[in-house]
């Protein structure tokens, strides 16, 4: 009898995998594609996927230098906050067209099928070029923040006597990159068996920095130091915009939502489980990353001595108040957390190259839409690490001009983040468009408050996100973003209407109409479960 009962157990599990298999195959046929991916990704892979890849201490430790330096205190904790309520609203506007649109190509994907068709090509080119070389800029930087990160650690045990030249940055850079290619290069069965870990990681490291950083202070800072002191460092006489520049912190940190997304071919119940990674991520990077900041702030030590010895805020305040043992005992795991955005990053941006190469989008003859026989977009990695690689080598030419390349990520993603939005708000009801819902939505008046609070804020922040954060502007200090993000956006329109609207207009289905005699059996299969879903069949 208990053999039976296990057994029969198992073939409940089986039948629901099975089931979710078919609807999800079933919503990509709707858009046109066949599945060709293993839907490895199970809701707590697809959760940590979506959580790494903003990497919370990680992350906020390679960007915290900036509002605590060009605002002060206040900066670091007050615009955390503002900025959370505002990519709350992002979020959740990006959770919903995922949910409706769950293919690799993300929000790329969505903004094609948000229009007219005629405007299909020229909107989805430009998205698709702003998200994939947004997403890449993604990989580059946070990968060259790992090794300023490693590095950083190095001179906290030579008390910032060790001299850390470019070709030593660059060169441990590349080989991390490499590391992340291989990596990104197995089966997905083991990337997403290797990605449910992350999350915990993440969780641990962050708290555990938080713990030892409050029972190792002796003396912390004031609450009016902590939530009231503005230090303006930035040249600009008015405090409230150098306050402001704390945004470049949390935008930077809670960017590549879709992220998600990008993976929902491999995930199951991808309609649901995408959206809600997504929402889940959001909310706790948020909340917790607050309390991360607010705590680095209390435990501070004094602001003229920062960033200290190691060239980084954050690892001098560590080694200071915990001591440099205890530094390198949380620092690995802060370090690998970073190790763990690259993998995610690079993860979703390969399967971008191969939703946008699928549809015609790349003048690469559909290579990077090519799958391994192991279900990899192996083209698709490499050409993210190759890519990434010519970006960090630009440090050998000027500092100015790698941090130009990186500051595109926050500032093209958004915005490539935006239109689809917009689109979805204004365009939903037009006869070619006919938006439908997916399961994750928050209604249609809600969804409408959220989208018009994303959208205004995006616009907000994108300001904040182009201006020079230091006064005189030279070409040393000038903020590079505005120039290089308007000129992918020009270059790529510019592009398509000389050359790619010959080849490309939009999404290029890979299922045959029904009844075309080139269907293989398994395109036959799928037309079967997308019949059974329309007639209400499990």
């Amino acid at each position: 009898m208990m053999f039976s009962s296990k057994k029969a157990d198992v073939d409940e599990r089986v039948v629901a995998t099975s089931a979710s298999s078919v609807d999800d195959d079933a919503d990509l046929a709707a858009m046109g594609y066949k599945s060709e991916f293993k839907r490895e990704f199970t809701n707590l892979g697809t959760i940590s996927f979506a959580f790494s890849i903003m990497g919370l201490c990680s992350s906020i430790s390679t960007t915290f230098d900036t509002p605590m330096l060009l605002g002060g205190p206040a900066s670091v904790v007050w615009c955390w906050a503002m900025g959370f309520c505002g990519c709350f609203f992002i979020g959740t506007s990006i959770a919903e067209l995922v949910s409706a649109y769950p293919t690799s190509g993300g929000l790329y994907s969505a903004s094609c099928y948000l229009v007219p068709y005629r405007y299909r090509g020229p909107v989805g080119y430009v998205v698709g070029w702003m998200n994939l070389l947004g997403q890449v800029a993604g990989v580059a930087s946070t990968e060259f923040g790992l090794s300023r990160m490693i590095w950083a650690a190095v001179n906290v045990r030579y008390d910032g006597a060790y001299e850390v030249t470019d070709g030593k940055l660059v060169g441990l850079f590349v080989g991390l990159l490499c590391i992340h290619g291989l990596l990104n290069s197995i089966p997905t069965k083991y990337l997403a068996g290797i990605t449910q870990s992350f999350v915990f990681i993440n969780l641990g490291a962050t708290f555990a920095i938080i713990i030892a950083l409050l029972v190792c202070t002796d003396t912390k800072n004031s609450a009016s130091y902590t939530f009231g002191e503005v230090y303006n460092q930035t040249g600009w006489s008015n405090n409230g915009i150098s306050f402001l520049f704390g945004l470049l912190s949390v935008q930077w940190v809670m960017t590549d939502y879709d992220a998600a997304a990008h993976i929902s071919e491999e995930v199951r119940r991808a309609s649901i489980a995408a959206p809600v990674a997504i929402f889940v991520a959001v909310i706790g990077t948020g909340t917790i990353g607050w309390l991360f900041n607010i705590i680095l702030v209390l435990c501070s030590v004094p602001i003229e001595d920062l960033p200290g010895p190691s060239g980084m805020s954050v690892p001098t305040i560590l080694s200071t108040r915990i001591g440099k043992g205890g530094f390198y005992a949380l620092w690995v795991f802060v370090c690998f957390t970073a190790f763990a955005v690259v993998q995610t990053a690079m993860q979703a941006n390969a399967r971008t190259f191969f939703a946008f190469s699928r549809d015609g989008g790349l003048p690469d003859r559909g290579l990077f839409a090519k799958l391994a026989p192991n279900k990899i977009p192996l083209w698709g990695v490499w050409i993210v690490v190759l890519i990434s690689v010519v970006m960090g080598l630009l440090q050998f030419a000027s500092a100015v001009a790698v941090n130009a390349i990186f500051s595109l990520c926050a500032c093209s993603l958004d915005i490539s983040y935006m239109i689809p939005v917009a689109c979805k708000l204004f365009l939903r009801d037009h006869p070619e468009v006919n938006y439908k819902p997916g399961p994750f939505n928050p209604g249609r008046k809600l969804g409408a408050v959220c989208n018009v609070i994303a959208i205004t804020w995006t616009c907000f922040a994108v300001v904040i996100l182009i201006m020079p954060t230091l006064r005189p502007v030279t070409a040393l200090n000038m903020n590079y973003a505005s120039v290089i993000t308007v000129g992918v956006m020009m270059l790529a329109g510019l592009w398509y209407a000389v050359s790619a609207r010959k080849y490309y207009d939009g999404p290029r289905k890979t299922l045959p109409e029904k009844g075309s005699p080139s269907k293989s059996d398994e395109e036959l299969d799928l037309d079967e479960v997308n019949d059974s879903k329309e007639r209400g069949s499990p």
